[in-house]
């Protein structure tokens, strides 16, 4: 039995784990998943790219060990800052596979359980592209093929902050052409409310300091905002006198995006897991029958229920559950073609998940009642459910029977009776049950 349950609940959350898993799967970033005490766990088609090691040679494997990383701090203090703020970034140097070295800007991200989310970008000609600036001019000249390809934005300014040159990543990034941009401030890519940035970096750069992996935002000729992480150099004359600074900008807007949706889909999937566990336990534990197998048959009947109305969820990704639809899956053995025993009518009105699961148990406890000892025990009982949908926000459903055997109020609640009583109380609605000579009606009321 326990078993079967199991994986009825492994089974509703695999959607989402499913999309998760292919977002991961499929970004160009290298990624991998590993405990702050264990090895790696996933490791995506980036990381082999970048690594050059395939998901089998990798997972199972201590990451910090396969890849032979070098920390900008003690790997202690590093674990330790992880824990207590829950990221941490900075740049990591890791050998691949084939013995080359290279240099990686690094996101690690904690989620629940001890475990680490870790997003790498390979910056290993960046950073080369930037020691050579800061050795000297005439690394400016020698690398200028290398700078006028790369993806990223490399523009240089005075210390007036006045563009003396701007590549075609630059052109890319914010959509001006060099002829447009030089001779221009740099503040044209500097969105109004952040103009007080550059007088900040170019007093610092006067200074003699480097301004490394700033995240802000800037401005596309278009007016679109884009999100860039920006690396800031002074540059020096030959008499060694700073006369400028150049500037290297990263456009990470699809970054953001993906590690914000990627952060979205991990507490969306942990919330909706929590909801249907609780639902399952308390469906178990208002569970009672005589017989092990009477009990057995009681359990599966409600977490089939359950495992319905998510197969309908998942077809609306989660939108909501058509009222209508829940009805039908429960009275469907019980409305035959040519006499309709079960009939059901209201407006159309979608539920949220949570509201979804305690409609489904209800119509199951009231129809497996009806069908044992209501009107859906005889050939000429019927069976009709409608509800109405108020401008309040409540909805107010009604189940009510005739023509079955006639019915005597119990002495004691049954046992579906309290499980419909809970499940609607813990939504902060009511349940009344009227058992009248002619057949029960039951009248629900629920905040939707």
């Amino acid at each position: 039995m326990f078993t079967r349950l199991t994986s009825k609940r492994q089974s509703a959350i695999t959607e989402r784990t499913e999309r998760l898993g292919d977002l991961l799967m499929l970004s160009h970033e290298a990624m991998l998943v590993w405990t702050l005490d264990g090895p790696i766990e996933f490791w995506n088609a980036g990381a082999e790219r970048l690594y050059g090691f395939s998901a089998g040679e990798a997972v199972g494997h201590v990451s910090h060990d396969l890849l032979r990383t070098k920390f900008p701090i003690e790997l202690a203090e590093l674990l330790s800052k992880l824990r207590n703020e829950g990221h941490w970034a900075g740049e990591l140097s890791h050998i691949c596979k084939d013995g080359h070295d290279v240099v990686v800007e690094s996101r690690l991200q904690l989620l629940r359980g001890n475990t680490v989310i870790e997003v790498n970008r390979d910056v290993t000609v960046t950073k080369q592209i930037d020691a050579a600036l800061r050795e000297s001019q005439e690394g400016l000249n020698w690398l200028a093929s290398i700078v006028e390809s790369s993806d990223d934005a490399i523009v240089s300014k005075d210390l007036d902050g006045i563009i003396t040159s701007w590549n075609k990543g630059a052109q890319r990034v914010f959509g001006y052409t060099a002829e447009e941009a030089i001779g221009r401030p740099v503040t044209i890519v500097i969105p109004q409310d952040r103009q007080g940035e550059e007088r900040k970096i170019l007093t610092r750069i006067r200074r003699g300091e480097r301004i490394e992996h700033f995240e802000t935002l800037r401005q596309h000729k278009n007016g679109n905002l884009i999100a860039v992480s920006l690396t800031v150099s002074p540059v020096k004359g030959p008499d060694g006198k700073i006369v400028g600074a150049s500037k290297i900008a990263r456009d990470v807007t699809e970054q953001k995006r993906s590690q914000e949706l990627i952060s979205t889909l991990a507490r969306e999937a942990e919330h909706r897991s929590k909801n249907l566990l609780a639902t399952v336990q308390a469906a178990v534990r208002l569970s009672h029958a005589d017989t092990p197998e009477g009990l057995k048959k009681a359990v599966d009947g409600r977490i089939q229920a359950l495992a319905n109305v998510h197969s309908t969820l998942a077809e609306t990704r989660w939108i909501g559950a058509d009222l209508s639809t829940i009805a039908a899956q429960e009275l469907a053995p019980y409305a035959e073609a040519l006499e309709q025993r079960a009939r059901i009518v209201g407006p159309p009105v979608l539920l949220d998940a949570n509201t979804a699961q305690t409609i489904a148990i209800a119509l199951h406890e009231l129809a497996t009642n009806a069908a044992k000892y209501g009107a859906l025990s005889v050939a000429n009982g019927h069976v009709t459910v409608n509800w109405s949908d108020e401008t309040n926000g409540e909805l107010y459903f009604r189940w009510s029977e005739t023509g079955g055997p006639k019915v005597q109020a119990p002495t004691r609640k049954g046992f579906g009776t309290r499980i419909i009583e809970q499940l609607i109380g813990q939504h902060s609605g009511k349940a009344s049950f009227d058992w009248r000579a002619e057949g029960l009606l039951c009248e629900i009321i629920l905040k939707v």
